[in-house]
C-alpha cells in the first residue's frame, strides 16, 4: 500500500540542495557512495529531510537523473533553431559524451536498481527517436548523396562515435581519433549553412 505521509515541495530549495549533493557524491565517489546519510552530509542538512523530500533512495536517483534528462532534452529540441542543425547536434553529442561520467554511474546503478533502467531506456528512446528527426528534417532539406543512408543510421553512427570517441579518450586512447573527427567534420561541411528561407525553428 503506496505512504500517505507528505512528500516536500518539488521546487523547494532543499529539495534542490539535495539533488545537487547528491549528484556530486555519484559524480566524485560514485553511486555507491550515496546514501540518505551521506547526501544529507554533504548538503549540510539533517538525513530525516531525505525522505522528506523523496520516498525512497529510488525516487532520490530518479530525481536527479530526470534533472539531467530533462534539460537534455530541451537543449536538444533547441537544435533545430541553429544555424547549421547537423553540425549543432554533432557538437552537442560530443559535449554530452565527453561528460558522462554521471550517465556511466547510472548505467551501472541500472545494472541493480529496475526502476532506474527503465527510467534509462525510456529517456535513451526519447532521445534517440528526437535525434533521427532532427537528422530527417535536415537531410530532406539539404540535397547531398550519402548513399541511401537514412536518417536512423545517420542519427546513430554520430551518436555512436562521438561515445566512442569520448570514452577512448578518458583512457588515454586516441589512435584514429583525429583521422575519424575531420571525416565526421567534412561530411557535416557538406550540409552547410540552411539559406534564410529554409531556415528552421523561426
Amino acid at each position: 500500500m503506496e505512504s500517505k505521509r507528505r512528500i516536500g515541495s518539488a521546487d523547494a530549495k532543499n529539495r534542490s540542495v539535495l539533488l545537487d549533493a547528491a549528484e556530486r557524491l555519484m559524480l566524485e565517489e560514485g553511486y555507491a557512495a550515496v546514501s540518505s546519510r551521506s547526501v544529507a552530509r554533504a548538503a549540510g542538512l539533517k538525513y530525516q529531510l531525505v525522505y522528506y523530500y523523496f520516498r525512497t533512495m529510488d525516487d532520490l536517483f530518479l530525481a536527479v537523473f530526470r534533472r539531467r534528462a530533462t534539460d537534455g532534452l530541451r537543449r536538444q529540441a533547441d537544435i533545430l533553431k541553429a544555424a547549421n542543425p547537423l553540425r549543432a547536434l554533432w557538437e552537442f553529442d560530443l559535449e554530452a559524451a565527453s561528460t558522462g561520467a554521471l550517465t556511466m554511474e547510472f548505467v551501472a546503478l541500472a545494472n541493480h536498481r529496475e526502476v532506474i533502467r527503465e527510467a534509462l531506456a525510456d529517456y535513451s528512446r526519447r532521445f534517440r527517436e528526437a535525434e533521427i528527426e532532427i537528422v530527417r528534417t535536415i537531410m530532406a532539406q539539404h540535397p547531398v548523396d550519402l548513399g541511401g543512408v537514412p536518417a536512423e543510421v545517420m542519427a546513430f553512427v554520430m551518436a555512436g562515435v562521438s561515445r566512442t570517441i569520448a570514452l577512448e579518450a578518458t583512457l588515454g586512447m586516441t589512435v584514429a581519433h583525429p583521422e575519424t573527427l575531420s571525416f565526421v567534420r567534412d561530411l557535416l561541411a557538406r550540409f552547410g549553412e540552411l539559406p534564410p528561407e529554409m531556415a528552421v525553428g523561426d
